[in-house]
């Protein structure tokens, strides 16, 4: 990913580059050394050098000769709107990202990059590779990323690039790689202090200290808040430390990272019940609690002139526990010989753990309802090496890299289901009896899991003309997975996957000023476990929960191709910088895979879906003089099927007697919207004081379930937030921000519900649609103390 080195004596003050978008940041390093000599006041950028092309950032290339549109983040751009924040300001900084607010809670979002997805939601197909350091940490089971879990406040800088076989499976969409402070970068101490509506309250510190040659550094945060929505308090508490020796040849450094959240999100609710209350939620609770501990073990060593060694190892650990209140889908048997049980629609009465019918009389006159429960332990280990030489190649300078990552872990899964009484504010009370029925797609799960991941990758560039360079790479995957289910049989499965990926790139700079790029490059994604463990439709699995049923998937392959220009405008243009990009890609996903609904109420399966594709174009200016800074991002994400075939969406009223829906070649892909507008202005007012703020515009999307594009989609929005910061005295800041000033209300996640179920609590609900609402109006503020 991407690297960043200033050179001797280079502007370090970073207001002056805050507003530069994502899709724009890489164009401030394109001037050159003479943009960065310059004496004119418009010239207070720092010029970035090196752009890492695989996880591990130890060295990299030249930007202008990297075949993409690399961007990058730093910290003070993730700190910018107040407290660090790192999924929020990847959004406000990009055109080419969006949120899809699927549990309805802050710090557990699912977040896109051109269409693909990187979500802590078991059930939601993963497209990117998030990193770590260079360590992968989409989680073992699922591909899941947990945002929470990661100390924003640590993060020294954070890199995206587009998809690339070098950074592994997954990478179909893009890879992520979040490079950590240490204390030989990160000297002295801070401390942030925040708090604001929704009873947010948040402390962040961090301190490093350098010792000849050996730094520490140390992190913490907590954040409490009760959360906008009924019943939705979260807390999230993490850690992280680095202790860091450099010498002549070599470095290492030891980190430890360490996580424990409690959250709450209730989900997607009616619209009918928002229309009254945006506050409202359907059932409730619905809570997650994840603990995450990560030791690792990094270093680099210059094993000749021109020549270096790079290596990683780490062990992690991962607990997770969820609990998830729901109507039943089942009712009173119609049967007379069933009298007094309750039985699943057309089909066997419910039995109880054990053996045995569940009576009706448990619950009396009440509305029946379920409490899900699972439980995830993984422990995780593995490593990464490789060989990086500038030797030329035929004199021509050159970059040569080989390296090799073996990534294993074992996951312990449970699943089980209480039977309970939905109460009149729709919470669900357990009665102590365990259901299992798996005629129902009712039943516990223990399930084991082996995961073992080899790569084995390579990449040169070298300078075919002073302003002509070209890449060639690949990688081969190697995924193996066995699964043993621990009450039976039915979960027992081996899959192998393998693929050998290639990249090629050219990049131009047809001026000092301008860069053009071309590249290809495919990918792969092998299943996860919990996709091959919920893949048949005859039995189905709680959506986002638990596991019945082992078929075989096929892995998704990509194939992208991107093209672009960036640059920057004449010095002093309109009396300040100028920097634009405009990009497009494609990417083409054979056997995406995809989680559709049941027939049961709350349940899913994965199925193979044929071909998609996600294709647009990125778009941006920035301009920006020593006291005002304005940027415009603009991305189109045209996502669609490519294959005709009917889908399975029983809650959909247009679905057939089979429960399916025709979807078309062409139709769009459900949660993402097409086009995206990011607006941004900053002024310094004085020395002192700042203010800024930025429009973010998101078109319509589908709703998951309708993916044939038969009903009202959910409308687009365009949301306003405020910010300011003044400095009180040297060391000590007071910061603002507002929230969705004018209060728009707006959702940006969409689902179909079963409304036959949903009638029994005598709601008068008529409309299957429902949505995730977005945050309303909100007030933070806080104190930041600098050492």
């Amino acid at each position: 990913m991407t690297t960043v080195h200033k050179r001797p004596g280079a502007a370090t003050d970073h207001h002056a580059r805050v507003l530069a978008p994502l899709g724009l940041a890489v164009a401030v390093s394109i001037g050159g050394p003479a943009a960065a000599q310059e004496t004119a006041p418009t010239t207070i950028l720092p010029t970035v050098e090196a752009v890492g092309t695989t996880p591990l950032t130890s060295t990299g290339l030249p930007r202008d000769r990297i075949a993409g549109n690399p961007r990058t983040f730093s910290a003070a751009d993730l700190s910018r709107d107040g407290a660090p924040n790192l999924v929020d300001n990847l959004v406000r900084l990009s055109g080419s990202m969006s949120l899809n607010d699927t549990q309805g809670n802050p710090f557990a979002p699912d977040l896109q990059y051109r269409g693909f997805t990187a979500s802590p939601l078991v059930g939601t197909p993963q497209g990117i590779a998030v990193y770590q350091n260079g360590v992968r940490i989409n989680e073992a089971f699922g591909d899941t990323v947990n945002w929470d879990l990661i100390p924003s406040i640590a993060i020294r800088g954070a890199d995206l690039l587009g998809s690339s076989p070098l950074f592994g499976l997954n990478a179909t969409g893009g890879a992520l790689n979040l490079r950590m402070k240490t204390g030989f970068d990160a000297q002295g101490g801070r401390v942030d202090v925040s708090g604001g509506s929704f009873g947010r309250v948040g402390v962040a510190a961090e301190y490093g200290k350098q010792v000849g040659n050996v730094a520490a550094y140390l992190a913490i945060e907590s954040l409490n808040e009760d959360g906008w929505r009924r019943y939705s308090p979260s807390r999230a508490r993490r850690l992280y430390g680095d202790v860091g020796f450099q010498g002549e040849r070599a470095t290492l450094n030891l980190s430890i990272g360490a996580g424990s959240t409690a959250l709450g999100g209730n989900g997607p609710t009616p619209v009918q019940l928002l229309s009254a209350n945006r506050r409202d939620v359907f059932t409730y609770p619905d809570r997650t609690y994840n603990r995450m501990t990560m030791l690792q073990a990094r270093g680099t060593y210059e094993i000749a002139a021109n020549w270096s060694l790079e290596t990683n190892a780490y062990v992690r650990t991962f607990r997770q526990r969820t609990l998830n209140a729901d109507i039943a889908e089942f009712e009173r048997c119609d049967d007379d010989d069933l009298a007094g049980l309750f039985c699943f629609e057309d089909g066997p009465p419910l039995t109880a753990r054990g053996g045995g019918t569940v009576g009706a009389d448990l619950l009396g006159d009440g509305v029946p309802g379920v409490v899900n429960r699972t439980g995830t332990n993984t422990t995780g280990a593995g490593g990464t090496a490789q060989i990086v030489s500038t030797e030329p190649i035929l004199g021509r300078p050159a970059r040569v890299v080989f390296g090799v990552s073996y990534d294993h872990a074992d996951t312990d899964f449970s699943g089980s289901t209480e039977l309970g009484l939905v109460t009149p504010d729709r919470t669900v009370a357990g009665t102590g009896v365990f259901l299992d029925s798996p005629a129902g797609g009712i039943a516990d799960v223990r399930l084991k899991t082996t995961n073992a991941y080899w790569g084995l990758y390579g990449s040169g560039t070298i300078d075919l003309t002073p302003r002509l360079a070209a890449t060639i790479g690949a990688r081969f995957n190697d995924a193996q997975i066995r699964l043993r289910d621990q009450l039976g049989t039915a979960l027992n499965g081996d899959h192998s996957y393998s693929r050998f990926n290639p990249t090629a790139g050219l990049t131009w700079r047809a001026l000092d000023s301008l860069t053009a790029y071309a590249s290809y490059a495919e990918a792969n994604r092998a299943p996860t476990p919990a996709e091959l463990s919920c893949a048949d439709p005859l039995l189905p699995c709680t959506l986002g929960a638990f596991f019945l049923a082992d078929p075989k998937l096929k892995q998704v392959v990509s194939r992208t191709w991107e093209t672009g220009l960036r640059g920057t405008l004449p010095a002093a243009w309109l009396g300040g910088r100028a920097s634009w990009n405009l990009g497009l890609f494609r990417t083409d996903l054979s056997d995406d895979i995809l989680l559709v609904q049941s027939e049961i109420q709350g349940r899913g399966y994965f199925q193979n879906a044929g071909d998609t594709r996600r294709q647009g174009i990125e778009a941006g200016l920035a301009w920006r003089n020593e006291r005002l800074a304005l940027s415009l991002d603009y991305a189109m994400i045209d996502a669609t099927f490519r294959t005709a075939q009917r889908l399975p969406s029983p809650n959909h009223p247009d679905a057939d007697a089979n429960g399916t829906i025709p979807v078309e070649r062409g139709d769009r892909l459900p949660g993402i919207p097409r086009h995206r507008i990011r607006f941004d202005a900053e002024w310094r007012a004085t020395e002192a004081w700042r203010i800024g703020g930025n429009v973010v515009f998101n078109s319509d999307q589908y709703l998951r379930g309708d993916e044939a594009n038969l009903l009202k989609p959910i409308a687009g929005y365009a949301v306003v937030n405020l910010r300011t910061a003044v400095t009180l005295m040297p060391g000590i800041e007071l910061y603002g921000l507002v929230r969705n000033l004018f209060d728009q209300p707006f959702s940006s996640f969409g689902t179909l519900y079963n409304l036959q179920t949903a009638q029994a609590l005598n709601l008068g609900l008529t409309d299957p649609r429902t949505v995730t609402p977005g945050l309303p109006r909100a007030f933070y503020g806080g104190l930041r103390f600098t050492f």
